[in-house]
């Protein structure tokens, strides 16, 4: 079976541009922005996303190109003699919890994008919002119909293949995504009072930092590109052996965080120009921006409009993880691309209905004092990401080698590589240290570790 490939450098960069640009950018950026004291913030997330992202994301793409293999048959292509594999399959096993609630939230994005449009969202009073979505999220007809809209819309464009789907349709969507960026960022700019939202964003106030917001910027850093789930392996195994891995990674690092920094500047000056609380928290698209919605002139329409932004950034997320599954499940079990997407899917529907009914008929039901969903997303988020990010280090810095991996980044000496000593110091020490970091404060073990001492 022929191996399916991107067609252009334009579709590699979109998809993959794509796969980062999701609800981390315009949902979660913008809150722990807020959170953390905006400006300050900012500034240390940039220095963590270049010291530890950037590379991490290097080190996925090579690892991907150089196998031509899925997230598992990368690992067993280079050290079939050892188990490593059980990486491969670590990051698959990631992939597939996180789709499965990343699905039901994107959801909620298309129950509000129907009532924004109807005019629904902007009559409800400001006070009332936090009930109304409480309301949405804890039903169980509307939210399972919806997961399912866009499981089935992920799946349509995976079933096409690379080419005719995963590129062509990330060709076409993100630059919608970014036409209705900029223009909710110029309506949000235009409001009175919107130059404290550009002051909270750009104005760094060193002293609202903490050790914890350093530490929060190191984790978003890792997480928004995408890193530790197999997307950029799966990615980099459908990527020409001639392109250049370097300026390919680079602009995908700074096309996410160009992203994420004007969804600030969408958010932000239309929250100060209202008198808004700016640390929301995840209330802060559901909640808080539809009471801006509600006061700003055309709210419906901007309403509308952002929530189709939002529901963009997620689509183009589903799309990145039911691919890094469907690849490895053809490879690994040589099934046709239709089947094993429709297969793959339906058990993502399936385990998406617990998750779902937790914020409803479920939300009684917890173990160790965490729903259904509390427990998926403590699972990937605080602890597979990580282990998963940590492995690919080892692998890439240790097993494999940073020199053939600077091979394979150069294309045998194609492309010049200065950084290289600094790349491996990264990849070899500093990247799955300070990952390893990202894993003991997200789960709690580094506070105790602290205490104790």
């Amino acid at each position: 079976m022929k191996r399916d490939t991107f067609g252009s450098r334009l579709g590699i960069l979109a998809a993959a541009a794509g796969s980062a640009i999701g609800l981390g950018n315009i949902w979660k950026f913008p809150y722990i922005t807020g959170k953390n004291g905006g400006a300050a913030f900012i500034l240390v997330y940039l220095v963590c996303i270049t010291l530890i992202g950037l590379p991490v994301m290097v080190s996925e793409f090579v690892l991907g190109r150089k196998t031509q293999a899925n997230a598992v048959g990368a690992f067993k292509k280079i050290e079939p003699r050892k188990p490593w594999f059980l990486s491969g399959y670590l990051a698959t096993l990631t992939a597939f919890i996180i789709l499965s609630y990343y699905t039901m939230i994107a959801g909620w994005i298309l129950s509000y994008i129907g009532r924004a449009a109807t005019g629904k969202l902007v009559s409800i009073e400001a006070a009332n919002l936090g009930a109304y979505f409480e309301s949405i999220i804890g039903g169980t007809f509307e939210p399972l119909l919806c997961t399912f809209v866009i499981i089935v819309l992920t799946a349509i464009i995976v079933i096409s293949g690379i080419k005719d789907g995963v590129e062509k349709y990330c060709k076409i969507l993100m630059p919608v995504l970014l036409g209705l960026l900029i223009l909710l960022m110029f309506r949000s700019l235009t409001l009175e009072g919107a130059s404290k939202g550009i002051e909270f964003l750009f104005k760094p106030d060193f002293s609202q930092l903490t050790t914890q917001s350093v530490l929060e910027a190191l984790g978003h850093s890792f997480f928004t590109l995408s890193l530790g789930m197999g997307i950029i392996l799966t990615y980099g195994s459908y990527i020409d052996k001639n392109e250049n891995i370097i300026n390919l990674a680079i602009q995908v690092t700074i096309a996410d965080t160009v992203i994420a920094l004007m969804a600030g500047l969408v958010i932000f000056p239309a929250v100060f120009a209202y008198g808004l609380e700016p640390g929301q928290g995840a209330g802060l698209i559901f909640i808080t921006l539809p009471a801006v919605f509600r006061e700003m002139p055309f709210g419906t329409f901007f309403g509308a409009l952002f929530f189709t932004l939002i529901g963009i950034a997620a689509l183009t997320s589903t799309i990145s993880l039911l691919e890094v599954i469907v690849s490895f499940a053809i490879e690994e079990f040589n099934m046709h691309r239709k089947k094993a997407t429709i297969l793959v899917s339906t058990a993502i529907f399936l385990l998406a209905i617990p998750s779902v009914l937790s914020f409803g008929l479920w939300s009684n039901i917890t173990i160790l004092g965490k729903t259904f969903f509390g427990w998926f997303d403590f699972l990937t988020s605080n602890v597979l990401l990580a282990v998963g990010g940590i492995l690919v280090c080892i692998f890439v810095g240790w097993v494999w080698g940073t020199k053939n991996a600077i091979a394979e980044i150069t294309s045998d000496g194609q492309y010049q590589f200065k950084q290289q000593g600094l790349y491996s110091f990264i990849i070899r020490f500093l990247a799955p240290a300070a990952i390893l970091l990202i894993l003991l404060n997200s789960t709690g073990i580094l506070s105790k570790l602290l205490s104790s001492n």
